[in-house]
Parts: structure tokens; sequence; C-alpha cells
């Protein structure tokens, strides 16, 4: 049943009786008996019928995690206060442009790297609660996601050091060293250090309850753009060591040392008690850090090897205690496990992507602010003004920005994944987005799709509803592969689908990520999961930046009902599947609540 195509005077009333048609999709999903990846997300799916995804209820808020990981007692490497905000480069450059002479790799830019990325953005105090934010976003503001680097010793040259980042007072803790040594193994010339992520799922299942390991991966996609477009503004290029297994990762980041001790087994049902091994971090991801314009010679076999030799360094410090009480959700540690990787995919080996800048309407588009000043401002707004109305060459410009390959010839189509932040992911496009356009001047308001991997255009025509129109909208940029489905006011529709959510339809426009999904785990491997989840972080990320470099705002939204989306879209399987909603539009500011600075001292914002 189509419904925007009706006359506005009865949209409403229909899109009404459309969400309860929807209501029968929960069943249109079923998983394959043989991928646990494909169990677990329909398992977690959130439905307008059969109620949403197993989780707490309520908050607990006695057995909070505590959202800063510490080792003690640390030996320390002091980060330093970066230069003042202010002071970089405009922020439409780093898209537009080569990147920057590569700076050497120093505790100050280091330092840099982390403030720019993953550090504190600002504490924020409302009545007698304070709580801090972060340069990376993180659903609820949780933060599941721990950062670790490997790097030479600046104190100390040709020692390898492993250290963990911690945000709280943006300094380092070593927790181990390796001897002097021929390290160009691990650190391929000219790379100059690895920076690992790993997730602490608890943080995130203690208020999302099973769904929360699709809430871990969408951070650790919105921290993979953060590290690479900090590291762009340096000179520096990242790329994801995807070739590493889980295995090679924990023996990177400490995993079992000075953590609580696994269990035996993997839980066979949830559990409320005392469960402090659920506080352990779980290695997702490596990346190599190099100068731009260069191709480090990674071997994957010497780099494991050198890792499994980690086991024999002396680790130091004993990671603090987050809760008092724990609920175990056993399916996110029996899914962890069956999506882990374990090792090079046949025939995968290391490659770096030619530099392609994005495509660019006008710089003219964007305020007057540097990479450093839009990655710190940004805040994910909680209520949108339903008022401010995006004009159209704005928003074909982040469009433009959305999309992996950037600027490329009419003989060439969107796909491999070389444009900034996307480059650090070494697959191709896999995910769209379906975009319902509210307030967006010289554009009908209606549903559009955004086709970032041009090869699954035939296939997705077939697989979404036939009436779609498929219009190139006025204006639209030759280079960018966006279409109209159909028009109509879609707002209520927007917000009974992300879970009766006002902002979803108080925004310029939201949209849902819609991923290549079955087909990738059966052509590729179960390991594709979470991978597919930060694809759609990494491209939240964008919208996040370019939201607040035109002077706007922008929110992830997690909670949607799955096959509701799928329905409006006419997909009927597993083929494709929606993985995370996002809405951008003009916040509104809640003035009882004040910024503080992040961090003591002079030239430090809030």
């Amino acid at each position: 049943m189509l419904l925007l195509r009706h006359h506005p005077a009865s949209l409403h009333r229909r899109v009404r009786l459309h969400c309860l048609a929807m209501s029968s999709a929960a069943s249109v999903s079923s998983p394959p008996d043989s991928s646990a990846a494909a169990d677990y997300h329909c398992r977690t799916k959130h439905s307008l019928t059969a109620g949403y995804a197993r989780g707490p209820g309520r908050l607990d808020w006695a057995t909070q995690p505590n959202p800063f990981l510490r080792f003690s007692p640390p030996s320390l490497i002091p980060l330093s206060n970066p230069p003042p905000v202010g002071a970089g480069i405009p922020y439409p450059s780093l898209f537009h442009s080569p990147p920057p002479p590569p700076q050497p790799l120093t505790v100050d830019s280091l330092s840099a790297l982390l403030f720019h990325s993953l550090a504190l953005s600002a504490w924020k105090s409302a009545g007698v609660s304070t709580w801090s934010l972060r340069v990376n976003p993180s659903s609820g503001n949780l933060h599941p996601s721990e950062t670790h680097l490997l790097f030479e010793d600046p104190r100390e040259p040709g020692r390898l050091v492993v250290c963990h980042y911690a945000p709280l007072d943006h300094l380092l803790e070593v927790r181990s060293a390796a001897p002097h040594c021929d390290f160009s193994a691990l650190l391929p010339p000219p790379a100059t250090a690895v920076l690992a992520l790993s997730s602490i799922f608890w943080r995130e299942s203690w208020k999302y309850g099973e769904r929360a390991l699709r809430y871990c991966n969408h951070d650790v996609g919105h921290a993979l753009a953060t590290v690479a477009v900090a590291a762009a503004a340096l000179g520096w290029d990242v790329r994801l060591l995807d070739g590493l297994s889980h295995e090679d990762l924990g023996c990177l980041v400490g995993a079992d040392k000075g953590a609580p001790s696994s269990p035996e087994g993997l839980p066979e049902k949830m559990a409320r008690g005392r469960a402090p091994w659920v506080e352990r971090q779980h290695p997702d991801c490596a990346l190599l850090l190099f100068p731009a314009g260069s191709e480090p010679k990674v071997d994957y076999g010497a780099i494991s090897a050198a890792l499994r030799g980690f086991d024999g360094l002396q680790w130091v410090g004993k990671a603090n205690a987050l809760s008092k009480d724990h609920v175990v959700w056993d399916v996110i540690y029996r899914t962890a496990e069956a999506v882990k990787k374990h090792g090079p995919a046949p025939g995968e080996s290391f490659s770096v992507s030619p530099w392609q800048r994005s495509a660019a309407l006008s710089d003219r588009l964007y305020k007057e602010l540097t990479v450093q000043e839009v990655v710190r401002r940004r805040r994910s707004a909680v209520d949108m003004d339903g008022v401010h109305v995006m004009g159209r060459e704005t928003f074909y410009q982040i469009l433009l920005h959305c999309l992996p390959s950037g600027d490329v010839s009419p003989e060439e189509r969107q796909g491999p994944q070389s444009a900034l932040p996307f480059r650090v992911l070494p697959w191709d496009a896999e995910v769209h987005a379906a975009l319902f356009v509210h307030r967006v001047s010289g554009l009908p308001k209606g549903l559009y799709f955004l086709v970032r991997n041009e090869e699954h255009f035939d296939t997705l025509r077939r697989a979404m509803r036939q009436a779609f129109e498929w219009e190139r909208p006025e204006g639209c940029p030759d280079g960018l592969p966006l279409y109209r489905l159909m028009k109509g006011d879609c707002q209520q529709l927007a917000m009974q689908i992300s879970c009766f959510q006002d902002i979803a339809s108080h925004g310029c426009f939201s949209l849902g990520m819609i991923a290549r999904f079955d087909p990738v785990l059966c052509e590729k491997g179960e390991w594709m999961y979470p991978r597919l989840f930060w694809e759609t972080g990494v491209l939240g990320q964008v919208l996040y930046l370019e939201a607040h470099a035109v002077g706007i705002s922008a929110t992830g939204i997690g909670c949607y009902f799955d096959d509701a989306v799928h329905e409006v879209l006419g997909l009927k399987d597993l083929e494709f599947q929606s993985l995370y909603h996002f809405t951008v539009g003009a916040p509104v500011l809640d003035k009882r609540i004040m910024s503080l600075p992040a961090y003591p001292g002079p030239g430090i914002d809030a």
C-alpha cells in the first residue's frame, strides 16, 4: 500500500493507517538457521506490535557503569594541551583539497590527534547533575569504546610502548613495553603508530539490553571517523588493519591483562548478579597511522606473529571496577563470539586507496570554522525546532560529502571508499540512505534515496516498491546519485517509524541507513556484521560534522521499528536492512544546562 501519493488533506490519516498496516511486518523477516548474526539481528528488532527488543525495563542508577576505565598503578605519559581550538585549517579544505604536509609523530601530535577525536569536549551541568561529553558521539552518552596506542616511546627511542588513553585526564597510561628490537613488522615504514579500539558491552547493555551490541558497533564507526578526520588534519592517513584476527587484537590491547577473569563457557541465559567479567574489553579493530600519500607494506602474518609475542611482555596496571552489580545479556556475548574474524579473508591484503577529494558546490555554504572547531563543537541535539528550512544547495552539499568515492569522473561510479573519512574502511560501500525530506527549500517534501554504491542500483530497484518514481530531483548535481521515490509530507511517518520520536520529524530531513545485509554475510562471512554498523557510524559522523559546519545540528537515532522501515520501502526479506537512523536540523537549546570547559587551563574551549 502506497501512501505519499495522496492529496495532502488526507495524508496524515493515511499515514496512520499505513503504520497500522505495517504492524504485521515484524514477522516478515526470519533468519536463516545457519546465521548467528542474522538471528541476533532479527531477535533485537523493535516492533510496532511485538514490542521492543529485550532490555532492562528501567534504569538501575546504582549500577550505572563508570564511563572511565583506568589502570592502577599506571606509568603515565602526560599529553600537552593542544593549540587553541581556533587554530587549524578551514573545515571545507580538509575535504576539498589534498591533505596538508604530514607532521612528525611526537607526544604533541599524538595529543592533538586524541584531543580532536576521542577526548572530552565539554562538561555539562544542570542542578546537582554534572556529566561529560566527548568529541566522539555515543548512544546514550555511555561510551563503550576504549582506545589503545602502539608507538615508539618518545622517552626511549627504539622501544615500543602499548598505552591506554584516559580521556578524563587526557593522558596515556603505559600498559606494556616491547624490548629494543626491529619493530618494522608492527610498524612497517613509514607507518608511525597503531591505534586500536575495544568495547565494553556492559556500558551499553546497562541501558539498552540485548540491542546494545548494535550500538557499540555504531560507536566504533563514529570513533573510526573521528580518528580519520583528526589524523587528516595532521597530514596523516589511517586504514583498518582488517586482516588481523580477534586474537591478534586481544594481544594488542591486553584484553586479559589486569582484567576480571573470563567465565569458562559462554552464558546460556540472561542473569542478574555480580559478574565482573562483563566489564572486560572486547577487541574491535586496529588502525595503521602513516603519512598521507604513502603506502606501508603490511605483512599480516608478520604482524600476527609479533603480536602473539606480546603475551610474554610485562603488563602493568589493574582495571578499576565499573559497577557493583551486573546484568548478563547472554545473546550479546554469544553473538560477539560468533562474528569474530579469525584472520585475513582469502586473498585479503593491505592496500591504500588513492586520496580522493569530496565534491564541492561552494565553500560559502559553510560557516568560517576550522576542522578543529567543528569536531569539538559537535553535539547531539535533543530536540529540533521544526521550523528551520535548509537551502537546497546546502542539502546537496551535505549529501556530496556522504559519497564514499568522492568527486569521481562521469565514467566512474560510487562504490570504492576513497574519500575522507570513508577511506579508513577497506571494503566497497554497502550502506545507502533513505531520506525523508521535510524542510528543504526548492525541493518537494517526500521520500528520497541516496545510492552510495551504484553497483547496487538495479538490485535496489528490484527489491523496493515497483511504483517508486526513481526521478532525479531538480538541480541535483550530476555526480550525486540521489533519487526521489515519491512526493508528499512524510513527517508523521518519519516520527512513527523512529519509535514515535518527534525529533525525526522536526528536522530539515531524517534518514534510515539501508545496508546490503544477507548477501554480504553470505559472500564474506558473519564477521562483516559489526563492520556494517561501523560503516553506518562513519556515515553518521559525516552527517554530524556537516550539520555543525553549516550552523545547525544532528542526532543519531538507534530506536526505530526495523521492519516498519522495510515495509515503507517495500523490502521483504533480509537482502537489505535498516541499521541506523539520523536526523538533521536546527537544535532547540536547553538554557538550563550550563557548559563548562573540558579540561582546565588557558586556551581550552568549552
